[in-house]
């Protein structure tokens, strides 16, 4: 996506004030990783992975009101929070760019079931990146044969593990000289690997790719199977038990699977309820390992289904 492209979907749902004083910063918007407001506290950005309080420049910092909050979620949601119900009960909109929208106030419930969110008093402007090409070094390690390996990323959190997966799933759906284009089913459970609007995939995903968004991811890859016959399913963030028996399932129904999972390293995965089995059984065939020292999608290792180190600080 282009620069300006994303400068402007930013901008036109912020309330003007708060516009200005982003304006005034002259900032990177491909370097813009999150704007938070929250009611009486001051505006921060992440910038370069940088938290930073705005406006820089001038001894008094911000404070965002209740009025920039109000503004600025009206035009999120197009004067109607009522019609984004279904999405809010998530705690997040997703908006035209696959940007995303996380708020946090007063929890409405419904029997035991969240139903809605009011008096919302914090706003998360996660705005969304896309890095075209950025799996292209994995791409060999996952593959064999031209067909796709049983793979799990291993990544603690703000590594790019989402980064990294939506481009694997994007050259698998394609296709290269690495592995044959086919059919990708994803689970989209939180709108970050495809970032959906009305419906549409945002970010490159790849041509051959179906997806379901706003999907809880066990029920999510039982209905992509029995649905869409994918040769590669594709899930962020596993670890419930229900997500494990899909995984289990999916693999005896002849799909392949790329999966991500908060960790550090192999041997604390080894360790997990669930993915301990699937580790001992040797069911994934390559573990990819990213780094939390580093830039956001390095590298730390990748190892086959023994705990084989194949390459390391790509």
């Amino acid at each position: 996506m282009k620069e300006s492209r994303k400068k402007q979907q930013i901008y036109q749902i912020l309330a003007r004030s708060l516009r200005g004083i982003l304006e005034e910063e002259e900032l990177r918007f491909r370097e813009l990783q999150e704007i938070r407001l929250r009611i009486g506290k001051p505006l921060i950005i992440v910038y370069e992975n940088t938290e930073r309080i705005l406006p820089e420049k001038s001894r008094t910092k911000h404070l965002v009101t209740r009025d920039e909050l109000r503004e600025t979620l009206d035009y999120i949601s197009h004067y109607s929070l009522y019609a984004y119900e279904a999405e809010m009960r998530q705690g997040f909109i997703t908006i035209e760019g696959g940007h995303r929208i996380g708020m946090t106030g007063k929890v409405i419930l419904e029997g035991n079931q969240i139903k809605n969110l009011q008096y919302i008093s914090s706003i998360n402007i996660r705005v969304a990146h896309e890095v075209i090409g950025c799996a292209d070094s994995v791409m060999q390690y996952i593959t064999r044969n031209r067909e796709v390996c049983h793979t799990l990323i291993i990544s603690p959190p703000r590594c790019g593990k989402t980064t990294l997966i939506r481009d694997i799933i994007r050259q698998i759906s394609n296709g290269n000289g690495y592995v044959k284009g086919c059919t990708v089913g994803v689970v989209d459970e939180r709108s970050e690997l495809g970032g959906c609007y009305l419906g549409i995939a945002q970010n490159d995903i790849g041509m051959r790719t179906d997806i379901l968004d706003c999907c809880p991811k066990a029920e999510g890859m039982i209905l992509l199977i029995r649905s869409m016959a994918p040769r590669v399913l594709a899930v962020d963030e596993i670890g419930g038990e229900e997500e494990i028996h899909a995984l289990e399932y999916a693999m005896q129904c002849g799909c392949k699977l790329i999966a991500s999972v908060h960790g550090t390293d192999l041997d604390e995965i080894s360790m997990k309820p669930g993915l301990r089995q699937l580790v001992e059984e040797k069911r994934f065939e390559r573990y990819i390992v990213l780094d939390d020292q580093k830039h956001p999608g390095a590298v730390r290792a990748i190892y086959d289904e023994l705990g084989e180190i194949l390459c390391s600080n790509l």
